[in-house]
């Protein structure tokens, strides 16, 4: 092959790029773009077809079944990309980057109409695809709230639309090498994916899905997904309503698990030092033993002679402590909801702990007889409406019997009623373990109202605004 035919190959692989680009970033056809890819698709020898958004991966896998293979191990993983693309020849790497630009906009290219059940469950099947391109497993499950692309891993996509989408740093004319490293490993891009299918999850009819249990089972649970059924549930019934409450009980399991993981080294409670040792062997404390009778060290024995034993305290207080959480169900607060209740129902499981649940928007609902199961608790909450808080602390202030011995975890933005501050102030001078919570979520991003911020940090109460774990140590420390 000429120097001058590795250009003209070298300026079509740029034009399918470029093409890329354009797609990702403007909902208006490039036409100059489009016409030189097309020319380029027919030179190569490809179906037109390629080119449409309106065909998906699937259809044109199943009407050219020769493609089949070739969207296998397209993009070379970062581990592997160095080498492969620079052994081809010139005019395979064309080919191949035709195809990759299919299978990104694919995944991509979402636009911002409706999205159908058959367009989730396409782009699920294009996600699952992409990831086995990239070297991950197309068939693991992302967890809660991580990741999409399960379905089956050969699969269709359907663009819902051809607009404009958040961009992934594609299309840097490097070559597919160039892309594979972008784009990292399959499973790195599961939080990427993740962003996605929530915004498809909003965009699309969800009854419509939820109806047909071979679409419902393959849904990725994830929080977008959870607000979504949480929001709709009082308008499903029947087959609908099982899926959404099968799917909402996934999804509660998997990160019940791994908060259960935090949690369990909670102690049962502080040792009372009013109560003498048991002088038994097992409680026998050696080092302390040795060291309070050195000085009975015998030289010429070589021997250490002891006149007096130390044993260690393992009396432990008995008083169950009480934990009251106060959650705002607004909105704005789903994520705080769910993992919340699921956080209270495991500390609700462990010995000498006496957990009260609270939720509140304009109204106040005790859910304490449902703490020990989030499940329940989620399918009996209402997100949305105002937010007033006074309403919710008339239903916990009565829980109050020993303030010393009483934490209140009070999760909310505090876009509240600000006469709840005397509330807070009153609780604080009594004794009581005040929490504020402004977002307990895995991303730790949440807007706090900066009045109440600003006074509960001069009460020497601040507002918690970061990830879950902080919580779960804050609560460990008040148990221990």
């Amino acid at each position: 092959m000429t120097a001058l035919e590795a250009k003209a190959d070298e300026n079509r692989r740029q034009v399918l790029y470029w093409r890329l680009l354009a797609r990702l970033f403007d909902s208006e056809e490039q036409t100059p773009l489009e016409a030189a890819s097309v020319a380029v698709v027919d030179d190569l020898g490809l179906p037109a077809a390629l080119l449409d958004p309106s065909v998906s991966v699937d259809a044109l896998v199943q009407r050219f079944p020769d493609l089949a293979a070739d969207f296998d191990g397209l993009l070379p993983s970062p581990a592997t990309a160095g080498g492969a693309p620079e052994a081809e020849d010139s005019r395979e790497r064309v080919r191949r980057a035709a195809l990759v630009s299919k299978l990104l906009l694919s995944v991509f290219a979402t636009g911002s109409g409706s999205v159908s059940a058959a367009q989730l469950t396409e782009w699920q099947r294009d996600a699952a695809r992409l990831r086995r391109a990239l070297g991950g497993d197309p068939g693991a499950g992302a967890g809660p709230g991580a990741g999409a692309g399960q379905g089956p891993g050969s699969g269709a996509g359907t663009e819902a639309g051809d607009g404009d989408t958040g961009g992934n740093g594609t299309g840097n004319g490097a070559g597919s090498g160039g892309l594979g490293r972008g784009l990292g490993t399959g499973d790195g891009l599961r939080p990427l994916l993740a962003e996605i299918e929530g915004d498809l999850v909003r965009r699309m009819q969800l009854r419509e899905v939820l109806s047909d249990s071979r679409l419902a089972r393959q849904l990725t649970p994830s929080m977008s997904l959870i607000e979504q059924l949480l929001r709709d549930k009082a308008n499903l019934s029947g087959v609908a309503l099982a899926n959404a409450k099968a799917l909402i009980r996934r999804f509660v399991d998997e990160v019940a698990e791994v908060l259960r993981t935090q949690v369990q080294q909670s102690s049962a409670g502080k040792i009372d030092r009013s109560v003498p040792p048991k002088r038994v062997f097992r409680n026998l404390d050696l080092d302390r033993t040795i060291w309070k009778n050195l000085t009975n060290w015998s030289p010429e024995d070589e021997r250490l002679y002891v006149d007096r034993l130390f044993y260690k305290r393992t009396a432990k207080r008995t008083t169950p402590a009480k934990m009251i959480v106060v959650v705002d169900q607004s909105g704005s607060m789903v994520d705080s909801m769910v993992n919340c209740t699921i956080l209270a129902s495991i500390f609700a499981g462990l010995p000498k702990v006496d957990v009260h649940l609270v939720a509140y928007d304009t109204r106040a609902l005790d859910l304490t007889p449902w703490a020990h199961d989030p499940f329940e608790v989620l399918l009996r909450t209402t997100l949305g409406g105002g937010t007033d808080g006074t309403a919710a602390m008339a239903l916990a202030r009565p829980k109050i019997t020993d303030p010393r011995d009483t934490v209140l975890v009070w999760i909310s933005d505090f876009y509240d009623n600000r006469a709840l501050m005397t509330d807070f102030e009153s609780l604080h001078r009594s004794g009581v373990k005040l929490i504020p919570v402004g977002s307990v979520t895995g991303s730790g991003q949440a807007m706090v109202d900066g009045w109440f911020r600003d006074r509960l940090k001069s009460l020497g109460t601040p507002v918690i605004s970061g990830h879950i774990r902080k919580l779960v140590d804050e609560l460990k420390s008040f148990l221990a």
